[in-house]
């Protein structure tokens, strides 16, 4: 039987109005050294922004994000981040921000299958 490895999770928002401290889920982002696992999964409700917010372009978020699936799979072309280990760049893209993309604090788990847990928490919290 397989073993259970150690995995971290960040809880990736969308906080349009950053002084009013108004947020929405709009991914996750999952690290298990263990396995060598880093990936993201996002989606941005179109009508949930709109109702947030008009001000923000869906396509500029979506741009950004896809930046962050370039660092997570150390992508040459996701830039000096994307060349950092692999801990290194969960640590980057889950610290603290008070720009509009902002991540949760880090939670921990076990599990047998990083990617099938990634998915779970994105059906859990964002969709």
């Amino acid at each position: 039987m397989q073993d259970k490895h150690t995995f971290e999770y960040a809880i990736i928002r969308i906080v349009p109005k950053v002084e009013r401290e108004e947020f929405f889920n709009i991914g996750v982002i999952l690290f298990s050294k263990r396995n060598k696992f880093l990936d993201i999964k996002f989606h941005i409700s179109p009508e949930k922004l709109n109702a947030f917010t008009c001000d923000v372009q869906l396509e500029t978020l979506n741009e950004y994000l896809n930046a962050w699936k370039l660092i997570c799979d150390g992508d040459p072309t996701g830039g000096k981040i994307a060349q950092f280990e692999m801990s290194d760049r969960f640590r980057w893209l889950s610290a603290c921000r008070s720009t509009i993309i902002q991540s949760s604090k880090i939670h921990p788990g076990l599990t047998y299958d990083p990617k099938k847990t990634l998915d779970d928490i994105f059906s859990k919290n964002v969709l």
